[in-house]
């Protein structure tokens, strides 16, 4: 079995899938060949920059929000308990990820540009700080969260659900936390 793909690889290929023109490609496969034959191994990791620096601020948010909030909850209704139960982690699990994707989604924007940048015709390379220039000089900073009330949608729900799992698997393993 070959090993899984970086997470980046298929985030272009969904990327340039979205974006295609009725016929353009016959599948995923034909999309990744395309993409090599046409732009070379270098396309596949359009916007891999900013989709690494984009990491640090929301893992670092997120994780530390969703912690103080369970925890503020715990200390001050928890009383007799370890458990806040599954409405306050999921409302812990929403206002962290809002927090995270809000510091990092304009590096998320500047990542899906490049990757779409590539598949317009006659595009001149698309660099992070030069995409960061264009989007706030011709949409202003607002420009820089175009699309988050979506991935908002998205992300929300599956982080907050993600929250709930690992505190209950943690319950479930007898892991203690602090």
């Amino acid at each position: 079995m070959p090993p899984p793909l970086p997470d980046f690889i298929p985030q272009v290929l969904k990327t340039r899938l979205t974006l295609r023109a009725t016929g353009q490609y016959v599948g995923v496969a034909d999309c990744a060949r395309s993409i090599l034959r046409h732009e070379g191994i270098r396309a596949f990791y359009k916007g891999y920059l900013p989709n690494m620096l984009g990491i640090i601020p929301y893992a670092g948010i997120d994780l530390a929000i969703y912690e103080t909030l369970k925890n503020a909850w715990l200390q001050k209704y928890g009383k007799d308990t370890a458990d806040p139960g599954v409405l306050v982690l999921l409302a812990c699990g929403t206002a962290s990820s809002t927090c995270g994707q809000i510091a990092s989604y304009p590096l998320a924007l500047v990542r899906t540009r490049m990757q779409a940048q590539a598949s317009v015709e006659g595009a001149p390379p698309a660099t992070m700080r030069g995409l960061f220039r264009h989007i706030v000089a011709r949409e202003g900073l607002p420009g820089l969260y175009r699309g988050i009330a979506p991935n908002f949608l998205k992300v929300v729900p599956a982080v907050s659900i993600s929250y709930v799992v690992y505190e209950n698997m943690k319950q479930a393993l007898g892991v203690v936390s602090r």
